[in-house]
């Protein structure tokens, strides 16, 4: 028992912090002294904001002055700042700047370029410093105090910079995921007004978003009446004019539809040109989106987040969506960083005896990089066995659906962790049925339309980012289908080749057994 004990290393307990480990300053004012420590208050609005200096025991050196958001009137309170700064003995200086959407950035970087150390204030941690001072008495004034004593108490956060390629990735996912949530509202309102001009006309297509015949006809017709008129020799005409390909007997189950319809709208007409106006934005947006998803996968390629395309459930956006919003992986010390930036965290309370630590989860952590987290167990669950199979088991243990999302969010969080850091593939249960990385990329461009050179570019770039222990399995279902191309007289010829440059680049032309990885880390 004792040697067993002996073996196994005890894990070092938490070290209590007072502050946030971001936002200590007690080294820098100790080395100055308090007399000579300064910080500067910023509280932002749109167009203009408000500063306010004072040293570290709250001595107001320049009081609270409103400075427009133009490059003259920001170059002049530098100026002033660092007049004030000679003026009063002051050796060191941090600002500190309440975060406000995006409308203090221009402030943020203004102070940086006179070379000051900037670092942000949560408006949920100025409210709480604000409270108990002046209860119910909100002003500019009251903020600005309120921002210096949440900065002297460690609440002043220093934000890790993104590097460019990351803010651009970042401005991409968040763009195509406006455009989808935009697309969604209008499949809503295009399915509504198909209903009322056509009752029941939707209803006859499995999947009516992904089939042109269903809104080609409904722009066409617009009724019932129409449809039937039309007949079927005009609804081929309508079918050969679109460049589509159908059924026959798709064409008299729409016929059959027309024949049974219930009375409908009475100006259908009307409603027919709103769902064509509609639909052309539908499209348009739908072009937008598939654009900008083979960018991401350009950004995806090279990074070490291509890894996770190894794992089943995962897909070019998904991982695209959670690299884009978790940074680079160095800002993280481990996988519990992760899940606890994006607040997949329990509250607690605890008093005395009384001690509850399973509460909801945390209302204030960074949303989107939870939603990404969250979408990508969903994903799981459904479409990977290993995980598939655990929330079965949970569920019939009666485990709340809720709970189920949080932890798969959190194996995955750690399972990702070990392969964007360590760049290594590994064994585990959830990669039974490895997906091939390079395989699933092309995959997606050929779904996409991509451009040849743009494929061959992006698939060079994911090889730079394989372990030379993958190459070999990596090239076995490219060699595949190049000897299916080649064996076949029709298909895609630029594929064929640009998929020889790639298999030389892994360093084989034959297709080769799947080399072992080592084992996941337990």
């Amino acid at each position: 028992m004792t040697s067993m004990a002996r073996s196994c290393p005890r894990r070092s307990r938490k070290k209590f912090l007072v502050q946030k480990p971001q936002g200590q300053l007690t080294s820098r004012v100790q080395a100055v002294g308090p007399d000579h420590f300064a910080i500067v208050s910023v509280d932002c609005a749109k167009s203009r904001s408000k500063f306010m200096l004072a040293d570290f025991y709250a001595n107001v050196l320049v009081p609270p002055t409103v400075v427009a958001h133009t490059q003259g009137e920001l170059r002049a309170a530098g100026e002033r700042l660092r007049q004030a700064l000679r003026q009063h003995d002051l050796r060191d200086l941090v600002v500190a700047i309440e975060r406000t959407g995006e409308y203090h950035r221009p402030v943020q970087r203004a102070f940086r370029e006179f070379g000051w150390e900037v670092r942000l204030v949560h408006s949920y941690a100025s409210h709480q410093h604000r409270q108990p001072a002046d209860p119910g008495n909100k002003t500019d004034d009251t903020d600005l105090a309120a921002i210096h004593r949440a900065a002297v108490n460690g609440f002043g956060l220093i934000e890790q910079p993104l590097p460019d390629e990351y803010q651009r990735w970042q401005l991409l996912v968040r763009h195509r995921r406006d455009l989808v949530w935009k697309m969604s509202k209008l499949c809503c309102q295009i399915r509504e007004h198909l209903h009322a001009g056509m009752p029941g006309y939707a209803d006859g297509f499995e999947h009516l978003w992904s089939s042109p015949l269903a809104l080609a006809v409904a722009r066409r017709t617009g009724s019932a009446q129409a449809v039937g008129q039309a007949a079927l020799s005009g609804l081929q005409q309508i079918v050969d004019q679109a460049n589509l390909r159908c059924r026959q007997s798709t064409l008299l189950r729409i016929l059959a539809w027309a024949d049974t319809a219930p009375p409908a709208h009475p100006h259908s007409a009307y409603l027919q040109q709103i769902i064509t106006a509609l639909d052309d934005d539908r499209l348009a947006k739908l072009q937008q989106i598939q654009a900008l998803e083979g960018t991401l996968a350009s950004f995806l390629a090279r990074s070490p987040f291509v890894l996770l395309l190894i794992i089943p459930g995962i897909n070019v956006v998904s991982a695209a969506d959670l690299a884009a919003e978790m940074g680079p992986p160095p800002h993280y010390a481990n996988a519990n960083a992760i899940t606890g930036r994006a607040g997949l965290v329990p509250t607690r309370y605890q008093s005395d005896r009384v001690d509850y630590p399973d509460g909801p989860l945390r209302r204030n952590a960074n949303r989107r990089l939870r939603t990404a987290l969250l979408q990508i167990a969903d994903n799981l669950v459904t479409c990977n066995h290993h995980f598939r199979a655990r929330a079965t088991l949970w569920r019939q243990a009666g485990k709340d659906p809720r709970w189920i999302r949080v932890k798969v969010a959190k194996n995955i969080s750690r399972i990702a962790f070990a392969l964007i850091v360590g760049r290594q593939l590994f064994r585990h249960p959830c990669c039974q049925q490895r997906h091939y990385i390079l395989d699933k990329l092309l995959a997606f461009h050929r779904e996409h339309d991509t451009p040849m050179d743009q494929v061959l570019r992006d698939l060079q770039a994911a090889t730079d980012q394989l372990p030379h222990s993958a190459y070999a399995a990596e090239a076995q279902p490219l060699a595949e289908r190049l000897h299916h191309l080649q064996a076949s007289r029709r298909g895609p010829q630029l594929l064929g080749n640009i998929l020889p440059i790639v298999l030389a680049r892994l360093g084989t032309q034959q297709v080769q057994s799947t080399m072992s990885e080592a084992r996941a880390p337990s």
